[in-house]
């Protein structure tokens, strides 16, 4: 059975629900291998997590050469590791969870192998059918690689992770990086302080806001907080400087699948549906009766978000309280 290459998606060995999204989705293609980029003293640690969905390897590849670099060292690395397994049988797939970073990855590693890319698919079937959502959401399309190893990205929240007991045996893999993939360099990085929220993407409970908050999204993260929530915004609020570009929900923007999405000031304009549309619970509070956010939602308040949402904070602190 071929291998199929998942790289993992982890913040200093920390390995995020999207990896073990990708490893359920590569049973179906093959034998998953997991590829860690990152201190090789983490490997084990992190080969115990993800063996729990199936992981039967992990190529571990140090990221010293790597970090501090833009995209192209760890498309050579991922090159060097499809190239000398090809040698004995080619990778199934190659499955990069759809990040802005690991498109660009994905996209230079496809030239290199002159092999097929698919990118932002939200199911990928037994035999290597993609399913990708596109015209806002309206649409669905389906594709298969017909050229060299399949690389594709899907999105998180594309499958619900499956425990699958596999080996993770570990295996250090040294690339050599060239001068030239070194050519653009990170100088200077400003990270995000941290909320204490959960991550977007993997969040089980979203409260958003849009152009209806009016630029006060206290009332949106008060609410969000007494859930234990993640915290989005639509694109009219981002656009309005209101809230960074990473709290985006949209088409362009952040996927996410909750057990519940709370829709706050937002209109529902098709570039928000694509983004938070597979919810599997939908609340929506909007001033506007017509507002078409309502066309979609499982439940409905017409009302002030303002006024609302302090309300159903302190009943849900009460509850808890």
């Amino acid at each position: 059975m071929s291998e199929v290459l998942v790289v993992i998606d982890h913040a200093d060995g920390e390995v995020k629900k999207p990896t073990y999204e990708l490893l359920t989705i590569a049973r179906r293609l093959g034998e998953p291998a997991a590829v860690f980029f990152g201190s090789p003293d983490q490997g084990d640690a992190v080969a115990e997590k993800v063996k729990k969905y199936g992981a039967a390897k992990v190529y571990v590849i140090d990221d010293a050469q790597i970090k501090g670099y833009l995209v192209a060292p760890k498309a050579e690395a991922l090159e060097q590791l499809v190239k000398q397994l090809a040698e004995k049988t080619s990778p199934a797939a190659v499955l990069l969870p759809s990040t802005f970073e690991n498109k660009e990855v994905a996209g230079r590693l496809a030239i290199k192998l002159g092999s097929g890319l698919i990118t932002d698919a939200v199911d990928v079937a037994e035999g290597g059918l993609t399913t990708q959502s596109v015209f806002a959401g309206n649409y669905t399309v389906q594709a298969k690689v017909t050229t060299g190893t399949p690389i594709i990205t899907v999105k998180p929240n594309s499958a619900a992770p499956e425990e699958a007991e596999g080996a993770a045996a570990v295996e250090a893999f040294a690339a050599t990086i060239s001068d030239v993939a070194k050519t653009a360099q990170v100088v200077a990085t400003q990270p995000r302080q941290s909320t204490g929220r959960p991550e977007l993407t993997e969040a089980a409970i979203v409260v958003s806001g849009g152009r209806g908050t009016g630029g006060n999204f206290e009332p949106v993260e008060g609410f969000a907080d007494s859930l234990g929530a993640a915290v989005g915004a639509s694109r009219a609020a981002v656009d309005s400087g209101w809230m960074p570009h990473a709290f985006q929900v949209g088409q362009t923007g952040k996927t996410v699948s909750p057990q519940l999405y709370v829709a706050n000031g937002i209109s529902g304009a098709i570039q928000h549906r694509a983004g938070m549309q597979t919810s599997k619970t939908i609340v929506a509070v909007n001033k506007d009766p017509e507002a078409p956010i309502f066309e979609l939602v499982d439940f409905g308040v017409v009302g002030d978000l303002h006024t609302v949402l302090p309300a159903a904070t302190e009943k849900v602190k009460e509850r808890k309280g």
